[in-house]
């Protein structure tokens, strides 16, 4: 289904975006954005848990997006978590509450997807160019560095620096003083010089700053009449001359500079000189593009059926080479299975796509051992950098591959969590089974249901009693799924 209007929500480590866009013709039109000042990333403690204060104003937040969201369809809508989110040990109770408030899924996103995301909604912000392009986010809690040209991202990192957790570090209780901005601009360089080498082979010809603290710095030297636009490496001096001779963020005063940036500004000008000094950049230009805007651009493709996701399966296809005759006889059978056991009710139809990505992975861990394939390739999909994937889908994915063959007691705890895995989990299951041999067999008719807690699979006594490798394996089927409370019932007919 095609959608004439979408929403993106960016949780943030520092500030909360919302943005709904009409669809036209392939085209996005901005309508409306939202933006909260939560600071998530200031809520971590010294044992990576978020506050309550810092997720009270996080859930205040969604509140109140949920007000501008209500009525649209859930797949209209994409909800993105970063750094504070990825780092956050009690993240998930957080999530089950902030869902709870904002009324969608939110999905946390890996440093190098949040990459992809801001490149895509940075280039969509400008005109198309021949030349390789460096965009640099510095963000609440992490700066994603990308090297692109037109569409394509060449080359793409996240750094665990960020305006909101250099301050609290740096510049604790609001002072700014000499020594300690030299130790934040001189740990950024460090973190910057691990990927300097690389992107410097790759090469660029424009440097282009995305997002608050790029777009802060630019506002603040511009109405200063220090540059006409954009940043350049003489005026980040010139700020840098600027907060230490305030010594104090409460006491800036500087013309552009927002209520709501004062308190992280000198986090974000040591990354951005940091950045300056070690990529030797003379001048960056601002753009409007930001990662909501790529959320957007992303969910676009995923309506419009230009998934990136399909994209990173078939590579992933290629690069461990898979058995694509094999892969497509296991996909055809569980989707199958799937239209039986989903019964009409359409409960599982949204998660078909996740089974037809697992059937088309499930061996790829065969290309480092045959035993025990199925761990090699649920840890290839958990670990692996994924385009298009959220953490959460990859969780889902490397689950439903480790799922496949196997002792099922290792995912009680994923089925408890989530009972449509192990609906799934049976569909990949019966159709690896079925088509152990790797050959093109002529299946019986078979009936897949839900029964009570567990499920009932009808089938032809004759054919089963032709087949007794697949007869032994359905018989030791019905142990697997007593281990995981779900009794798996085999009917002959």
């Amino acid at each position: 289904m095609e959608y004439t209007t979408l929403g993106a929500v960016d949780l943030g480590s520092n500030s909360f975006h919302l943005a709904i866009a009409r669809v036209e013709h392939d085209q996005l039109f901005p309508l409306d954005s939202l933006k909260e000042t939560v600071r998530l990333g200031s809520g971590l403690t010294d044992d990576k848990q978020l506050d309550g204060l810092a997720q009270d104003r996080a859930l205040a937040a969604l509140k109140r997006f949920s007000e501008r969201l209500e009525g649209m369809p859930r797949e209209a809508v994409r909800v993105v978590g970063t750094n504070a989110l990825r780092v956050a040990r009690n993240a998930g109770d957080f999530l089950r509450k902030a869902r709870g408030e904002l009324g969608f899924p939110i999905e946390i996103i890996s440093g190098r997807e949040e990459a992809r995301l801001i490149y895509l909604g940075v280039v969509h912000s400008l005109p198309m160019s021949p030349h390789n392009r460096l965009v640099v986010d510095v963000g609440g809690g992490s700066t994603e560095c990308i090297i692109g040209n037109k569409l394509k991202p060449k080359a793409m990192e996240s750094l665990y620096i960020g305006c909101v957790s250099f301050t609290a570090r740096y510049f604790p209780e609001g002072r700014i003083e000499k020594k300690s901005l030299r130790q934040a601009e001189f740990a950024a360089r460090e973190q910057v010089q691990t990927i300097a080498a690389r992107f410097e082979k790759t090469g660029w010809k424009e440097a282009i700053g995305s997002s608050g603290t790029a777009r802060s710095i630019a506002e603040v030297l511009a109405k200063n009449g220090v540059v006409a636009s954009g940043i350049t490496a003489a005026g980040l001096d010139w700020l840098r001359e600027q907060l230490l001779a305030a010594g104090d963020f409460r006491k800036l005063a500087l013309a552009g500079l927002r209520e709501d940036r004062v308190p992280v500004v000198a986090g974000g000008v040591a990354i951005m000189s940091g950045v300056f000094d070690e990529l030797g950049l003379d001048r960056m230009t601002v753009a409007e593009g930001a990662l909501r805007d790529g959320v957007l651009w992303d969910l676009l493709g995923r309506v419009h059926h230009r998934d990136i996701r399909e994209v990173t399966v078939e590579q992933f296809v290629r690069r461990y080479h898979v058995d694509l005759v094999q892969s497509q006889r296991v996909a055809g059978l569980a989707h199958e299975l799937l239209g039986k056991l989903d019964d009409g009710a359409r409960e599982l139809a949204a998660l078909a796509d996740f089974l037809d990505w697992a059937a088309k992975l499930h061996e790829i861990g065969i290309s480092i051992a045959q035993g025990a394939y199925h761990k090699h390739s649920a840890y290839i999909l958990a670990n692996a950098d994924m385009p298009g994937f959220s953490r959460q889908e990859q969780g889902w994915l490397s689950n439903l591959v480790l799922a496949q063959r196997g002792k099922l007691s290792k995912m009680r705890a994923a089925f408890d969590d989530d009972p449509r895995l192990a609906a799934l989990a049976l569909c990949l299951r019966m159709a690896v089974i079925f088509h152990r041999s790797r050959r093109t067999l002529k299946l019986p008719r078979m009936g897949l249901a839900r029964k009570a807690r567990g499920f009932r699979l009808e089938i032809d006594s004759r054919w089963l009693a032709e087949h007794t490798l697949v007869a032994l394996a359905l018989d030791a089927e019905r142990t697997q799924w007593d281990s995981v409370g779900m009794p798996f019932e085999v009917a002959e007919t």
